[in-house]
């Protein structure tokens, strides 16, 4: 198997982390929480001459999920993730979006994933893991062969994520790293949903709210 490349690209002023995985035998990708600037997006797709194959979902607020429907319609491709206990978040993404003077569609996915789910895009393979807390259907993709994953607003570089959010959960937040990422292995990096790469092992030895 042919390995993937990763590139972030930040959007919207809160700076999302969108990334483009695309696997570099077939040039298949795939866009991780387009939240916005979805022009921008199109360019560097357009620019790297990949063929889109699919746009995924962490969790369904609109700086994650803005662009989803625009883009879908663009590309004619399909909007994936996240659990579908996020759908009142996706339903919403106007109304957020219009809380930080920026335009955003509401977007039904084409598929729910749950946890265990596995999603496909040329020869790459993405592990699902349901992680509610930050947003009650927050998902986490892992790429096993890689030792990446990509998780949201989980967790950060020395942070975890909000839960003071509709339906967020602290607790279950917690639990959702302690029990289900960290055990994955010290060695897997991570890109979270803003801010800096880290890894599962530089987390557990350091992150105060964590420890």
């Amino acid at each position: 198997m042919k390995s993937m490349k990763l590139e972030i690209i930040p959007v919207t002023p809160l700076q999302q982390n969108c990334s483009l995985l695309t696997c570099e035998q077939t040039r298949q990708a795939v866009l991780v929480d387009p939240g916005g600037d979805a022009q921008k997006l199109i360019d560097r797709v357009t620019e790297l001459e990949v063929e889109l194959d699919k746009l995924l979902l962490t969790h369904g607020h609109f700086d994650h999920a803005g662009s989803a429907a625009e883009l879908a319609d663009y590309w004619g491709v399909p909007v994936v993730g996240p659990q579908q206990e996020d759908n009142f978040l996706l339903e919403s993404i106007p109304e957020w979006s219009a809380n930080y003077h920026l335009e955003g569609r509401s977007v039904t996915p084409d598929r729910w994933l749950s946890q265990g789910d596995i999603v496909e895009f040329g020869e790459q393979k993405l592990d699902v893991y349901h992680c509610p807390g930050h947003t009650p259907g927050h998902v986490v993709f892992i790429h096993a062969q890689e030792r990446l994953a990509f998780v949201g607003d989980v967790l950060f570089k020395g942070s975890i994520g909000r839960s003071d959010f509709p339906r967020g959960d602290h607790a279950k937040l917690i639990d959702s790293i302690i029990n289900k990422l960290l055990p994955l292995g010290d060695d897997i990096q991570f890109v979270p949903g803003h801010g800096a790469m880290s890894s599962f092992g530089e987390e557990r030895q350091s992150n105060p709210f964590i420890r």
